[in-house]
């Protein structure tokens, strides 16, 4: 395995139980999922469309809305006239549940803070009915017109983008939002792959805890832009406790306020959070938080759910 050492020695420490299972899920191509876009089609058009291009999709059991394929035919998929119309939408299935779980509904103000390229923001609008206010944050400039080109695409037209810092919005915007969906910049860990160095060169003890003060960061803005009773959806795509549980340790801590609400997912590989790392120990709430295992289909994924009371 190629994967380094150091983080196959973290992961080890962080599911010592089944790590053997889990590191062999970063030595495989992974199904290809992807949503349909009801703002644009309907799901029985959508998959007889694909079936004339030669494709096959099976769906997947807690979302009528998502489909997943082989990986082999990803590029017939991305060549189809759904995906290049915007009635398809390719992303992975622990990247829909974030949507799911924060359950925005038509009418509110919704903010997505760290939202390239666009996925969760076209969930929430479609959750939404395109019926509300969406604003959408990204502070890369190719990055933003990438989220901006694929929310045009995708038919949205509830979304508001700021090529901002996503750091500034809580203090711009004070208690304006019925919900926050935070899926924060990480250090990607749950995208590794075995066979493809280029996932991980980047990684180090260092990377995580510059993403974590960022991340701490980040979270204290949301915090501040959720209104009372407000909704606010913490996600990464790492399995570091330093970029997951301690986020969500040290935002209860400075914030009585918060309260960590249950969250109840329709699948079975999923733990809940760590209440100590090493030498520290997290808030008993903590626990509540969501670690999704990486599986043959699906990516490690953290969620918490806060609501600020």
């Amino acid at each position: 395995m190629l994967l380094p050492e150091y983080f196959v020695e973290r992961f080890c420490e962080i599911y010592p139980e089944n790590s053997d299972n889990l590191l062999k899920t970063f030595e495989i191509h992974k199904q290809v999922s992807f949503r349909v876009n009801t703002l644009k089609t309907d799901i029985e058009s959508a998959l007889k469309e694909l079936e004339t291009e030669g494709l096959h999709p099976e769906p997947v059991k807690w979302y009528s809305e998502a489909f997943t394929i082989p990986a082999q035919l990803k590029d017939r998929l991305t060549h189809s006239k759904l995906f290049e119309n915007g009635q398809i939408y390719i992303q992975s299935l622990s990247s829909m549940l974030a949507p799911i779980v924060l359950g925005p509904k038509p009418g509110e103000t919704v903010l997505d803070l760290a939202a390239a390229p666009g996925g969760k923001s076209l969930m929430i609008a479609v959750q939404m009915k395109n019926d509300g206010w969406l604003s959408v944050v990204e502070p890369k400039k190719d990055r933003f017109f990438r989220l901006k080109a694929n929310l045009e695409r995708g038919g949205v037209t509830i979304a508001h983008t700021y090529m901002t810092d996503g750091r500034s919005v809580g203090a711009k915007c004070p208690a304006m939002f019925d919900r926050v969906m935070l899926d924060a910049p990480c250090s990607t860990e749950a995208k590794f792959s075995s066979f493809d160095p280029k996932t991980f060169s980047y990684w180090s003890e260092r990377k995580i805890k510059e993403m974590s003060k960022l991340q701490q960061r980040l979270m204290e803005s949301a915090i501040k832009s959720l209104k009372p009773k407000g909704k606010l959806l913490y996600a990464t795509c790492s399995f570091a406790p330093e970029e997951n549980e301690m986020v969500i340790d040290k935002a209860l801590k400075k914030h009585p306020e918060l309260e960590v609400l249950n969250i109840q997912l329709p699948i079975e590989n999923s733990v809940s959070g760590l209440t100590k790392w090493r030498k520290k120990s997290f808030c008993e709430d903590v626990s509540k938080s969501v670690r999704i295992l990486p599986t043959e289909t699906m990516d490690g994924f953290f969620l918490c759910l806060l609501q600020k009371n």
